[in-house]
């Protein structure tokens, strides 16, 4: 797996009671609009909408050290986030940082911490738990795939906001060829594009489709592997004077990628073509629509 420079975990928990919004309960939610700052995280705080599943599907307030930090919609029987979506920050794109991966407490009991937590030192975790989402030993032998973040911290810009992004419900097994290639060129690829272009804030969501294959322990189903990789950007204030071959992908632009080890390369695509070719791979209806209004923005 992937090794960061160390800082103290000490220093970490100052930076982020320092930099940290309190007061808000979070966590999983009825509605991402709970808390203001699980909407902020959305455009126009409108979630993706369309997902037929939505019963099955848990809506997770990714709250570290008492911050919102972003949104996921989370799959409690496959074990994977179905999408996870944040505010890009200006980046140079370096992982300096080394944090525990943590899980989510109210995925397994609503008397839960509201704030996403390392997972403990020993083995040893209760089946609500294990049960309700992803753990370390999912992926402890599972040597073809990396741990994927859909929300990157090379998109974030404080230890607060990379933080919150080693969490298991953020993250997804990608073969190994994919997660260190296409896909991690195209996430470096945006983040140059959006420092360079974008003038206001930018919208990310990015999410996966599956096709039943499973990475199983102690012969059970745990870990679903998403088939394609999607993510879309929103930025509606954005360099007007950029380059025709570069203006034309705002204010909006997605694409996607098959996780495989071959033939894997990402495809950028304009919105409606990125939807249409979701909507064949994903339970959802005729109404899907990543961002609200197609991000272009009410006059």
């Amino acid at each position: 797996m992937r090794s960061h420079a160390s800082v103290s975990v000490p220093s970490m928990a100052v930076l982020a009671l320092l930099a940290c919004v309190r007061g808000s309960d979070a966590g999983v939610v009825e509605d991402f609009n709970h808390v203001q700052r699980c909407k902020d995280s959305l455009y126009m705080g409108t979630p993706p909408r369309g997902y037929l599943a939505g019963g099955a599907l848990k809506k997770i307030c990714q709250r570290y050290e008492e911050k919102p930090c972003f949104v996921t919609l989370y799959d409690p029987h496959k074990h994977i986030p179905v999408y996870s979506a944040y505010t890009f920050k200006k980046t140079d794109g370096q992982k300096t940082v080394d944090f525990p991966w943590m899980f989510e407490p109210q995925l397994a009991s609503d008397k839960g911490s509201n704030n996403m937590e390392p997972f403990p030192q020993s083995a040893h975790m209760h089946m609500n738990f294990v049960d309700s989402q992803a753990v370390l030993e999912d992926y402890a032998d599972v040597v073809q795939y990396e741990r994927s973040h859909l929300n990157p911290d090379e998109h974030q810009d404080d230890l607060v906001d990379k933080a919150s992004t080693y969490t298991l419900t953020n993250v997804v097994p990608q073969y190994r060829e994919f997660s260190i290639g296409p896909w991690a060129e195209h996430q470096d690829l945006i983040r140059k594009r959006l420092n360079n272009y974008c003038r206001g804030r930018a919208y990310v969501v990015t999410g996966v489709t599956t096709s039943g294959n499973m990475i199983r322990r102690d012969n059970l189903d745990r870990v679903a592997v998403p088939e394609y990789m999607w993510s879309a950007y929103c930025c509606t204030e954005y360099d007007l004077n950029a380059p025709y071959f570069l203006r034309y992908k705002f204010p909006v632009f997605g694409a996607y990628g098959l996780n495989d080890r071959v033939n894997n390369h990402m495809v950028e695509v304009p919105l409606k073509n990125l939807e249409k070719f979701l909507k064949g791979r994903m339970d959802v209806d005729k109404n899907f629509q990543i961002f609200y209004n197609d991000c272009v923005p009410d006059l």
